[in-house]
């Protein structure tokens, strides 16, 4: 049994008899030496995405409930929601726009290194990358001269995802995207 401290985004756990995945995890360090670590987790139910708000401390058990994590590839985008595919035996799974609200802004044509979370023959979840590769649609020109300070400007992406990078990068290059913190890490 996993104690609170391991959990990650995207584990599938049991609680009260019913599946509820990780979409939310928020730490909270004591500031005095003898109190508890206190983790805020979000959870939403497998099938009707209810969101379920829990306070745990690090020493707390759960109950986690089989699934399969499979390689999986984006396919296309319809009025029914974000095909995906099995990169295994070929299935595709559909998913609403409410199932991956937290992932749509990272998923892009081409994208590598996405999971799936398999429950029954289910496809419950998408578990991205630590860092996706993305070119950037849309920024404001770099503005020359004063550069002695780190400048930051809005940049655009195909998906809608709106972050901030450093003044020289310029639109068309591909840059590489922190998925859990949602920031610009580098140029690809």
């Amino acid at each position: 049994m996993p104690k609170a401290a391991e959990l990650k985004k995207g584990h599938i756990i049991q609680i009260n008899g019913q599946p509820y995945i990780v979409s939310n995890i928020d730490v909270k360090s004591p500031s005095s030496r003898s109190g508890t670590t206190l983790y805020k987790v979000r959870f939403n139910h497998v099938q009707t995405k209810q969101k379920l708000d829990q306070s745990l401390t690090g020493d707390d058990f759960l109950t986690p409930i089989d699934f399969q994590k499979r390689a999986i590839q984006f396919l296309y985008q319809d009025a029914e929601g974000y095909t995906f595919m099995d990169n295994e035996d070929f299935a595709q799974f559909t998913l609403s726009e409410e199932q991956i609200e937290e992932q749509l802004p990272y998923l892009h044509d081409g994208i590598e290194g996405l999971y799936g979370l398999v429950v029954e023959g289910n496809l419950v979840g998408v578990e991205l990358p630590a860092v996706v590769e993305m070119p950037i649609l849309e920024t404001p020109p770099a503005i020359k001269g004063s550069s002695a300070s780190a400048r930051t400007k809005t940049a655009t992406f195909a998906s809608g995802l709106e972050i901030q990078i450093p003044e020289y990068l310029e639109t068309g290059e591909v840059v590489r995207i922190n998925t859990d913190t949602g920031k610009f890490m580098s140029r690809a």
